[in-house]
């Protein structure tokens, strides 16, 4: 199993949630809530409140910066975009080989079979 770095908190589900959309592209804050709502098939489902709190904490902690908007993207004076910084790659990564192996030991348990969506 990986070890998380020295002095790096855990990341929350919000973060992790918010990380993983940020993945494959810049998104803006309420892209970021479709993007968890769409992937979870609406499971989870961030209030705006919740969602910016988030952001400000992975922005402090420099797992995400203020970016420009992608190519081609409608720009609006009021949406700010974020990108994933390489710290907040490594933290994904990190959390996601965490799971992974809880993941694997509930399968040698026979708790979740082979081949099952998470």
């Amino acid at each position: 199993m990986t070890s998380r770095a020295p002095g790096l908190k855990p990341l929350t589900p919000v973060d992790l949630h918010i990380l993983l959309a940020l993945a494959r592209s810049p998104l803006h804050g309420y892209g970021i809530k479709l993007d968890i709502s769409e992937r979870t098939r609406g499971e989870v489902s961030l209030g705006s409140g919740t969602l910016y709190e988030a952001i400000q904490r992975l922005e402090e902690r420099n797992l995400i910066a203020p970016t420009a908007p992608p190519q081609g993207e409608e720009t609006d004076p009021r949406r700010r975009y974020y990108r994933l910084r390489a710290a907040g790659e490594r933290a994904l990564r990190e959390a996601l080989g965490r799971m992974e192996t809880v993941v694997r030991f509930g399968r040698s348990l026979d708790l979740l079979p082979e081949g099952r969506e998470v």
